[in-house]
């Protein structure tokens, strides 16, 4: 059986390879995927508790975080396209629309 700290381990690699894309990334696209990979790494963790403390409520909470991951996804790539539509660039440092 694999140890609990092996998977903590990825998760928290997973979780800081999510973080540095959202802050090094400039499209908005591998934005939103290292988003998904921070719920992804929070998913790990969960059902490794779950597993260790031998109780289902990590899991449940990982079929919460699943169905918040579909709607970000959904809802992110529409607001993608509408950018891209008025503003013909994906990237975040040319997207002003607070500016006049």
């Amino acid at each position: 059986m694999i140890p609990l700290d092996w998977y903590l381990t990825l998760g928290f690699f997973l979780f800081a390879i999510g973080v540095a894309g959202v802050l090094v990334r400039r499209n908005i696209i591998m934005v939103l995927l290292s988003i998904e990979l921070i719920l992804n790494s929070a998913n790990i963790t969960f059902v490794a508790y779950s597993n260790y403390h031998q109780s289902i409520n990590g899991q449940m909470m990982v079929f919460f975080i699943m169905t918040m991951a579909a709607a970000e996804v959904a809802l992110g790539l529409a607001l993608v396209i509408a950018l891209f539509r008025t503003r013909s660039t994906l990237n975040v440092d040319q997207i002003n629309l607070m500016k006049w």
